[in-house]
């Protein structure tokens, strides 16, 4: 089944230095654009992460610090990848709880303004585990019948992805058919920083979901406890978290 698509949608895989959202690096990405025509367009990229890749990375996506030592930064990139995500939505594996968050934080390093607020996000992932329970592999020789080939490259991933979307749309009929209906479906929370360290509430208001606030909105945490911002901001959050609590807290000083 073909996607139902009232605007584009990038499907788009990240190898990297790690799994810390904070902390690790986009070392390839791959970006699939999808036209509301179903006509495709995809390139990847290999990227200078400008911190070491460790080894336990290069075993599994097989990048190493030879093979980016010469690519250019994301810094370099970043307003080229911008370009592909004109207009359209954003569509991965695993993709709300590491690529996007990763994604945003590289943005903010490269200081390339880009509004994930106005995107909607498909996790194929969530639809997978809500269905089935298992990896990408998985998913792509249950669904598409075929053996997933250089597994854990950013082109194969991404490639896969697609493909396993479009199968699941085939294969359950009773699953949202719109790319609207599918990134609500393939959410757990509604997240406010991408990370999940804050997420909107029943009334659609900020809380907090880790620590000892957790349940508790932002601004009643910021009232309570005048100190708990300057924390968050000097300890080791991703940068979208931090600029997301900078925005409420100047919302309540209007």
């Amino acid at each position: 089944m073909e996607l139902n698509l009232k605007r584009p949608i990038v499907f788009f895989d990240l190898e990297t230095t790690g799994v810390n959202v904070t902390n690790d690096r986009i070392v390839e990405i791959t970006l699939l654009r999808i036209e509301t025509n179903n006509k495709e367009c995809e390139i990847t990229y290999l990227v200078n992460p400008t911190i070491p890749i460790p080894q336990f990375a290069t075993d599994i996506h097989g990048i190493t610090n030879e093979d980016v030592k010469d690519k250019p930064t994301f810094k370099e990139i970043a307003k080229n990848v911008v370009s592909v995500f004109e207009g359209a939505d954003m569509a991965g594996f695993n993709s709300n709880k590491f690529d996007i968050p990763l994604l945003a934080e590289e943005f903010l390093r490269a200081e390339v303004d880009f509004d994930m607020r106005k995107r909607q996000f498909v996790d194929v992932q969530v639809i997978f585990h809500k269905m089935e329970q298992r990896n990408l592999t998985a998913a792509y020789k249950f669904y598409c019948k075929k053996d997933l080939i250089n597994a854990h490259t950013s082109k194969a991933d991404t490639y896969a992805t697609y493909e396993v979307l479009k199968a699941q749309l085939d294969h359950y009929p009773d699953i949202p058919k719109t790319i609207s209906e599918l990134s609500i479906f393939s959410s757990q929370n509604k997240t406010a920083d991408l990370a999940g360290h804050i997420i909107f509430n029943a009334q659609n208001i900020e809380v907090f979901n880790f620590g000892k606030y957790k349940g508790m909105t932002v601004e009643d945490v910021f009232v309570k406890d005048k100190g708990y911002y300057s924390w968050i901001l000097n300890s080791q959050f991703p940068l979208y978290t931090k600029k997301v609590l900078t925005e409420i807290k100047l919302r309540m000083n209007k």
